[in-house]
């Protein structure tokens, strides 16, 4: 979403500048991963998803399905991952769903 409130579009996205920042793994995500945090190279959380996806497929591919994201401590929530566009220096936490109350 932009700052004047409206969502992204792909041809918002495609002049954006690549980011690099940090993906941070948590529970199973951190488990299926085999790491706690790697760095990221992208425009856009689809873009760093897809990379993710690349670099470990199988079990973190299905984890990441049933995950919420935090992009720089904002909820991504339903908007789509292809207009989220990612910051220098920003971190991208993954999260599972966790049960406890």
């Amino acid at each position: 979403m932009e700052a004047d409130g409206r969502d992204l579009t792909e041809s918002d996205t495609i002049g954006a500048a690549v980011a690099t920042g940090t993906i941070r793994y948590w529970a199973a995500a951190k488990a299926a991963a085999g790491t706690a945090e790697e760095p990221y190279s992208a425009r856009t959380l689809a873009e760093a998803l897809d990379a993710v996806r690349e670099r470990h497929p199988g079990e973190l591919t299905r984890v990441l399905q049933r995950c919420s994201f935090l992009v720089n401590d904002d909820p991504v929530g339903k908007r789509p991952h292809d207009g989220v566009l990612l910051t220098e220096g920003g971190t991208v936490e993954v999260l599972p769903p966790f049960a406890g109350g």
